[in-house]
């Protein structure tokens, strides 16, 4: 995670720092322009092109380079419009990564999802009267505490070139993560997820796999929201599972300890990713055929007890589970109308709400 932000802070400042030359319009000598003030031009012509309304939502996700998040994504966006008439709806990436990856083109066609800063500026540029960032993110943990810190800067006008008197009259929402109250929204999401798979979990374990944060960058002690969603997921069926990617204690290793201190010491593992979209992670390190950490006979666990080198597939798969491509539910979050519909509940609880509180209101306790 340490080396992900320091990937991230220097593509940062190659963004900011690279000049790029182009032609002036009055004259014909070169003209300096950073890649900011281009993507900056890029986003507000784009916002400037689209608006029908006074009104904005920006849905902000980390972001995927894979044709099925896009298409996840493109789905929200619509699901969005069509549930929110008075808005326009946009969708932004704040990973300097992915942001980059797509704009390259890897896995699919070359797209560009900026970073939130830009389009909360060309909002300003364009004067609209509310502005609604929704987080797609499933914990309130350190991406979402990045998506408050855009809004920080954005609400004290961090740059020094937005109207003072627009940041006085423009009511700036938030919408909270998939799981940001441990009651309400857990015992939701528990209750539609049971809904989709008590199917799967009558014949088998079903595991979900979601991202989680290392215990340094555990912020806001979000990590539990896993622990809860599976305490509530439990209450339905003693067959669900909750383990993640980064969270110690919780990785697949944990999983299986506690699946057979439950007693399942075989069967089939159904595995399903935890995540708003089913990218990356959940094509490699859920449902990849990377086994490099199997010997033959055993795993060797690395020193914060976690399995490298090896899919969930075939973690579960050398332990004698009935664990392959049968068995992968291969689906984001934002995929299942009515965990997306969670989301979307929180949107419009930001829109009827009080305005923002940065500092306060919108942390878990």
């Amino acid at each position: 995670m340490k080396k992900i932000n320091s990937l991230f802070i220097a593509m940062l400042a190659i963004c900011m720092g690279i000049i790029f030359t182009s032609c002036s319009d009055d004259k014909n000598e070169p003209v300096n322009e950073s890649n900011y003030t281009i993507y900056q031009k890029a986003v507000t012509q784009t916002v400037k092109s689209q608006k029908k309304h006074d009104k904005v939502i920006l849905l902000v996700a980390f972001g995927s380079t894979w044709e099925q998040a896009y298409n996840a994504f493109d789905a929200t966006v619509a699901a969005y419009k069509q549930a929110f008439p008075g808005y326009d709806v946009f969708l932004s990436f704040s990973s300097a990564i992915c942001i980059n990856r797509a704009a390259a083109g890897e896995n699919v066609d070359p797209r560009n999802f900026y970073a939130p800063p830009f389009w909360l500026n060309a909002f300003a540029e364009v004067e609209y009267m509310e502005i609604v960032v929704q987080s797609l993110q499933v914990i309130p943990g350190e991406e979402y505490t990045r998506v408050i810190n855009y809004m920080k800067d954005f609400a004290n006008n961090a740059n020094g070139d937005i109207s003072d008197k627009y940041l006085s009259i423009v009511d700036l929402k938030l919408g909270v993560p998939l799981l940001q109250d441990a009651d309400a929204d857990v015992n939701k999401v528990a209750e539609e997820l049971n809904k989709l798979y008590k199917t799967q979990a009558a014949e088998g374990v079903v595991a979900f796999m979601g991202h989680g944060n290392p215990d340094s960058y555990d912020t806001y002690k979000a990590n539990v929201r896993y622990t809860q969603l599976e305490e509530a997921l439990q209450q339905y069926s003693p067959n669900y599972f909750v383990g993640t990617v980064d969270m110690m204690d919780n990785f697949k290793t944990n999983v299986y300890e506690r699946m057979v201190a439950a007693g399942f010491t075989s069967g089939k593992v159904y595995c399903h990713p935890l995540m708003s979209i089913d990218g990356d992670h959940g094509h490699n390190d859920m449902a990849g055929d990377d086994d490099d950490n199997w010997d033959g006979s055993k795993f060797t666990p690395n020193d914060e007890g976690e399995v490298e080198d090896t899919s969930w597939k075939m973690y579960f798969h050398h332990l004698g589970y009935t664990c392959d491509n049968s068995t992968m539910i291969n689906k984001g979050l934002l995929e299942l109308p009515t965990i997306r519909q969670v989301w979307m509940n929180h949107t419009s609880e930001a829109i009827a709400g009080d305005p923002l509180d940065f500092y306060h209101s919108k942390n878990p306790e």
